[in-house]
């Protein structure tokens, strides 16, 4: 079937991903082959020192983000996209969405970039006895509690951003397991919320008189494959305003950032990780038992079908790298020179393999907002360097590219040094691998293995909530996720490896020394830099 009669025949399946700073759909054919792909660019807001999106602003970017796939299928097949075969909904993880029982939204969207749930995440964590990191949903819900905000008594569904959408679309209250366990414990034997844990939460804030306990207005718990609803009329309404697009339409659960990262880099077996690098930076390595202990660096999660899965989450990655590539680009224009900024970053990044293995002393810190690995609450942003340091392009590149994964490299240090996690391949994806051969060579020398960037590594999440759509309605009787992706998605597609050398290895290792040391810059900065 060719590719426009795969679309007629609605032999297709569309992922949607809502990002920090893009919206991308994405729609495939049921062999992961990408037809179409629209994009829908936006930015959170500071208000009231809350990160958020408002509720008009993620309504109007999942219908800009469908109406852009719409018209690229129109213009490049020139058809009307009506059928679809199957849908998903994925957005970055954690944060807080509210609603009362009419669904209305009672409280600002909190997105995970927000830090300002230390009492509670601590809280929690001393009574789960499991790291409760500070943009989890449940810890925005009990900061609520504990600052008395007057909403909570009126909430009726507290969710994620994708299972908000989801529910939008389909009216049905369900989470993907990958995406549930950003908000609270899972339990991997049962795939749903940790019912001990449950219970304990329930029994802490019966004091205040609620009539709600915690499974009351969270969402049920589904792994991937599962039925998650159809696309209602009033759904297919709400994302396609022409009114082509047919109801009925299957969706699969809603998925998380992390979890689609996973599937889209076929990294959602035991043994296996990945690392997302772009807005914020996290590494997935997906384990066969669970930790030996509990690190507050670490959050614990699963793979879309339910594995445990330890996740080193640095909420900065490449923002502030990206802001210095378009001051570039403002020079080069102010000089006089039409620049494409796709080739912009190329040349930059790859100019970058001229500096120094260590960087030449230069350091920067990336952090827009506080950073959870590295136990700073709020955001500053820093270049450094000495009278001694040599300062060129390539060293002032090469340090952001390096700073991007700093906080992360923490984090994977305590894994494989201090738990000696067995690792038999790490995959990149997003932004940061999209010059060939920079970022995955800067990875491979943080990590110390390894690193296989994808053909299909710049589809990143939106083409893995794809696959999960494709996977509920394409699944033989019995497949698990990770043979289906195995076996009849990635099994063609090309990839390239690139091994650690050791110079690479002792320069970041060296640059984290001093990134380490640092971090009492960036403290004081906080203490005084407050305009």
């Amino acid at each position: 079937m060719n590719e426009k009669d795969s679309i007629l025949n609605g032999k297709t399946a569309l992922g949607i991903e809502l990002g920090s700073t893009r919206i991308k759909g994405v729609l495939i054919d049921l062999s992961g082959k990408v037809l179409a792909v629209g994009i829908y660019d936006w930015e959170n807001s500071f208000i009231n020192n809350i990160w958020t999106y408002s509720v008009e602003e993620i309504h109007a970017g999942v219908r800009g983000c469908y109406h852009s796939l719409y018209e690229e299928v129109e213009k490049k097949y020139g058809i009307k996209l009506q059928k679809i075969g199957s849908i998903g909904v994925s957005a970055m993880m954690h944060g807080y969405m509210a609603l009362d029982k009419d669904g209305n939204q009672i409280a600002p969207f909190q997105t995970w970039r927000n830090t300002n749930t230390q009492e509670a995440a601590d809280e929690l964590t001393e009574l789960f006895k499991f790291n409760i990191p500070l943009r989890w949903s449940v810890a925005h819900l009990y900061q609520r509690i504990l600052d008395q905000e007057e909403h909570v008594k009126r909430l009726a569904y507290v969710s994620t951003l994708s299972a908000y959408i989801h529910w939008k679309l389909t009216g049905e209250k369900v989470i993907g397991v990958g995406d549930a366990a950003g908000m609270f414990p899972i339990d991997s034997d049962t795939c749903d919320y940790d019912e001990k844990m449950v219970q304990k939460f329930d029994d802490m804030t019966a004091k205040y008189g609620y009539d709600w306990k915690l499974r009351d207005i969270f969402p049920k718990v589904l792994v991937a494959g599962e039925a998650a609803g159809v696309l209602t009329k009033e759904g297919a309404g709400f994302l396609d305003e022409t009114g082509n697009l047919e109801a009925g339409i299957p969706m699969c659960p809603p998925e998380g950032d992390a979890g689609t990262g996973m599937t889209a880099t076929n990294s959602v077996a035991p043994r296996t990780g990945n690392v997302s690098a772009g807005t914020s930076t996290f590494a997935m390595i997906v384990l066969e038992k669970q930790l030996s202990k509990v690190y507050r660096e670490i959050d614990m999660v699963t793979t879309p079908s339910g594995f445990p899965c330890a996740m080193s989450h640095a909420n900065n990655g490449t923002s502030d790298l990206n802001v210095w590539v378009g001051l570039f680009g403002e020079f080069a224009k102010l000089m006089g020179y039409s620049v494409d900024m796709g080739e912009l970053y190329s040349k930059l990044y790859t100019n970058s393999l001229e500096g120094d293995a260590d960087c030449g002393g230069l350091l920067a810190y990336g952090y827009y907002s506080g950073e959870n690995i590295t136990m700073i609450n709020e955001g500053r942003l820093a270049f450094l360097r000495t009278p001694e340091s040599r300062f060129n392009l390539a060293n002032f590149m090469k340090a952001h590219l390096y700073t991007s994964l700093g906080a992360v490299k923490m984090g994977l240090d305590i894994l494989m040094e201090d738990e000696k996690v067995k690792v038999e391949r790490i995959m990149g994806h997003g932004g940061f691998f999209k010059t060939k051969g920079v970022g995955q060579r800067y990875l491979a020398a943080a990590v110390g293995a390894p690193v296989t960037v994808m053909d299909t590594a710049s589809e990143g999440g939106a083409w893995g909530i794809a696959l999960l759509a494709a996977y509920l309605i394409d699944k033989k009787e019995g497949e698990k996720l990770e043979d289906y992706l195995e076996n009849r998605i990635f099994g063609e597609l090309a990839g390239e490896t690139i091994a650690p050398c050791e110079e690479d290895k002792k320069g970041f290792d060296i640059f984290m020394e001093r990134y380490k040391a640092g971090l009492a810059i960036e403290k004081k900065a906080i203490e005084v830099m407050k305009w």
